[in-house]
């Protein structure tokens, strides 16, 4: 294979650190697999898939972090206030996603150099340090809202199943708030400090917690099922129509919702797709595991099967689930902007379980998602720290980098303000950020310094630089509407 000028290049950064969420490929396994995938270029199409689905992995690990406390809630908020209106935004924004994650795939396992390195070496320092510092600041800006929903619902499931109720705003509401969260970050440390160690009670907990996040989709697929059949039934049509992200009534327009909060909701279900902590993480998760070049066909098919279709399966239902139950035209002009765990219950009870149980489920599914979210968002701020400082993600410089988001757990005492809204603008917030990671992606990709013969060429090259400068278009445009049409709003 004729090698590109940069393979020799004295480039920084090569290899991957220990990475606390992977463990690292065993070359001797890296080398069996490579063999086994050039075996397969003289295989039918079938057996390349099939081979594909025993190896994934990055892309379920990316879906893990972005089916969250975010993505429910955008989800939850966008079929309870637009109904079906906004069920194509989401797919939308994760395709756009892929399509900026597959140019640092295409980097990362054809050059194996370290994305921050490699970011930092042929755009800019300042880009590199601005995607850093952009990811720890979105990351959190997002602790709030995990600890705010974990917290909250947790205290609404003890006052159910204890039969009693704290008053809301009162010292001792806040109190018991404020102590949940404790307990929770308490959790989440002696897990992310434990990642790297093979602990079993955090394989246990892992697949505890996948396991409620699973049993929440599928009980609302249950809702959407049992919806479909009953009297008021599912406008299929409508479901549809909201796919598209265009329409024809009347003319040519756009799907995309007016006023404050249906904006608000837009933004948030773009940025709940792909944030910038998760663009930071993602080239590490090959260098981790081993891959190399022949590895860039498994890349995209793990991005499409487990970013891409679990996300929209899932999101797809709880909007669904949301736009059949709680939407009504009392409920949007109330205009309610907090969605309790009562209302929301109301999506299971419709699949004809009790009240109590349905409230248990809904209730444990968020809790499970926003621990989740939790642990990750530590685990990233953890190593994002480590790489700006070039030293090992193990030890007590470690563990104390994995404590920035902490103060995320003021989120908590602020639930009976801001309760389950908060996770709408903190999304916003967080998409305003990601443009930095995204053009550096483009400068990457177009670097005949750093990517050599693997640059690519001709109608490759046209379509891809196309895609990518249409997603960051997508993405700005999307910012400069939130911050000229909504942040005005927060100073009236």
């Amino acid at each position: 294979m004729k090698q590109s000028k940069t393979d020799t290049a004295p480039i920084e950064g090569r290899g991957a650190q220990a990475m606390p969420m992977y463990k690292a490929g065993d070359p001797e396994v890296v080398r069996r697999e490579v063999a086994e995938l050039r075996a397969l270029e003289t295989k039918g199409r079938w057996a390349r898939i099939k081979w594909y689905f025993s190896k994934s992995g990055p892309g379920w690990m990316q879906s893990a972090m972005t089916l969250g406390g975010g993505s429910a809630m955008a989800s939850l908020f966008s079929g309870a206030f637009l109904q079906y209106e906004l069920l194509w935004v989401q797919p939308v924004a994760m395709l756009i996603g892929i399509v900026m994650l597959s140019a640092l795939a295409h980097q990362t396992l054809c050059k194996g150099v370290r994305p921050f390195q490699a970011m930092k070496q042929f755009v800019s320092p300042s880009v590199a340090w601005a995607w850093a510092i952009c990811t720890i600041v979105a990351t959190i800006i997002w602790h709030f809202a995990q600890y705010s929903l974990a917290a909250g619902m947790t205290l609404d499931l003890v006052q159910v199943f204890g039969g009693f109720e704290l008053e809301a705003g009162s010292w001792g509401q806040t109190a018991a708030l404020l102590a949940i969260a404790v307990v929770i970050l308490c959790l989440a440390c002696r897990i992310v400090w434990n990642y790297g160690k093979g602990s079993r009670g955090v394989k246990v907990f892992e697949n505890i917690v996948k396991a409620i996040v699973w049993f929440i989709i599928f009980a609302f697929a249950a809702v959407v099922i049992v919806c479909s059949f009953s009297g008021n039934g599912i406008d299929w049509g409508a479901v549809g129509r909201g796919f598209l992200p265009f329409s024809f009534d009347g003319g040519f327009h756009l799907n995309i919702p007016q006023g404050t909060t249906g904006i608000s909701i837009f933004i948030a279900s773009l940025s709940a797709a792909v944030g910038i902590n998760m663009t930071f993480l993602f080239g590490y998760s090959f260098l981790a595991k081993g891959w190399t070049r022949e590895y860039r066909g498994l890349a995209r098919f793990d991005m499409l099967t487990g970013m891409l279709i679990p996300y929209t399966i899932a999101t797809s239902l709880m909007i669904i689930a949301a736009g059949t139950t709680i939407h009504s035209p009392e409920f949007v002009a109330s205009g309610v902007t907090n969605i309790s765990p009562i209302a929301a219950s109301s999506m299971l009870e419709a699949a004809g379980l009790p009240p109590v149980v349905s409230r248990l489920v809904f209730g444990l599914g968020i809790i499970g998602m926003c621990l989740n979210a939790i642990i990750l968002h530590m685990l990233v701020c953890g190593f994002a720290v480590c790489e700006i400082l070039g030293i090992e993600a193990t030890g007590w410089k470690y563990k104390l980098a994995t404590l920035l988001p902490v103060p995320g757990v003021l989120g908590a005492v602020l639930w009976s303000k801001i309760g389950t809204w908060i996770a709408i603008p903190t999304s916003a917030m967080a998409l305003i950020m990601l443009p930095v990671a995204y053009i550096g992606f483009l400068l990457l990709n177009n670097s005949k310094r750093y990517l050599g013969d693997d640059m690519p060429r001709g109608r490759v090259r046209f379509w891809w630089n196309t895609g990518m400068i249409v997603a960051i278009s997508i993405t700005l445009v999307s910012v400069v509407y939130y911050l000229v049409t909504v942040v005005p709003t927060y100073f009236d």
